[in-house]
């Protein structure tokens, strides 16, 4: 227990006092959170993912593994909630709102926060491969769900290329496997902006944490947060020891950003789509509040310190 307590301390809790001040901000002043949103997903974000690639030479076997794992346990996450929903009989509509914040996990803001505090500089830069596929199929696989057969597949792809960190991590890649070096204004540059990436990624998930409804849906609400919070990891295990040959800190942290709280950007999906936003919303911030309670034993489980 008392070990317990340590990993919660030392590597949950400040994420949770950074998100507060995030929170508590938003209550006190009217901040315009779409602005600061789009200055982490232009700017921040991209420069943090550049560094951390430029920075950490990550082999391509690495590299497509991760890529590899995330997206079979999402797809395997998917299918297991698709099933017992349609057993439980939840509507094409409530059903597409569950699978939303089911399947795409916070490896942002939340995840790269984590992965750092427990498995250091390495453990953020394995993240960051984690962060920039799920951000790909939030785009992609997202999309399609909330849309539920409005969106053709070639509007999905258009709309992944207006993510900017796949462009980050296009150049990141020539930069590492070429003889290019940044000029010193630009490296300290991107290494500045880098740097408040995570946390303004804190401050506004704390922003978005303002509102909860249960409403009729106690059940359905339920069912997603054991989906996200206790299956995935179960499955992300499985998957593991079972199908991919992780080793080390590779498989630590995958393990741990498939485990994640549903993701923020699930909630602008939703809006975006009509795909009941209030519900979305609600297991967002319940995800986030009760993920201590699973994390801090899955980190005690992966050898975090």
């Amino acid at each position: 227990m008392t070990n317990l307590l340590a990993i919660f301390f030392d590597n949950i809790l400040p994420i949770f006092l950074t998100a507060g001040t995030g929170f508590f901000l938003g209550k006190i002043f009217d901040i315009d959170l779409r602005s600061l949103s789009r200055v982490v997903f232009y700017i921040f974000s991209p420069s943090l993912v550049f560094r951390l690639i430029t920075s950490n030479k990550i082999s391509n076997t690495d590299f497509g593994r991760i890529m590899a794992f995330m997206f079979v346990c999402t797809v395997a996450i998917g299918a297991v909630t698709l099933l017992v929903g349609r057993l439980l009989k939840f509507d094409r509509r409530l059903m597409a709102a569950i699978l939303l914040p089911v399947l795409i996990a916070n490896t942002g803001n939340y995840g790269l926060s984590v992965s750092e505090f427990a498995f250091g500089e390495l453990g953020l830069a394995y993240a960051s491969i984690a962060y920039v596929t799920m951000g790909t199929m939030a785009y992609t696989l997202g999309v399609i769900v909330a849309s539920m057969g409005t969106t053709t597949l070639k509007q999905a792809v258009v709309r992944l290329f207006k993510f900017p960190i796949v462009y980050a991590l296009g150049v990141a890649f020539l930069v590492n496997y070429s003889d290019w070096t940044l000029p010193i204004p630009i490296d300290r540059t991107i290494n500045l902006l880098s740097n408040a990436a995570i946390p303004a990624m804190l401050i506004v998930l704390g922003m978005q944490l303002k509102r909860i409804e249960w409403g009729k849906y106690t059940l359905a609400i339920l069912f997603a947060n054991l989906m996200r919070l206790v299956a995935s990891p179960l499955i992300a295990i499985g998957l593991s020891s079972v199908i991919f040959n992780h080793q080390d800190v590779s498989r630590q942290t995958s393990i741990l950003e498939v485990s994640m709280p549903s993701a923020v950007m699930t909630i602008i999906l939703a809006t975006e789509f009509d795909v009941e936003p209030a519900f979305v919303t609600t297991i967002v911030t319940t995800t986030t509040l009760f993920s201590p309670l699973t994390l801090t034993p899955l980190l005690a489980y992966l050898g975090a310190s």
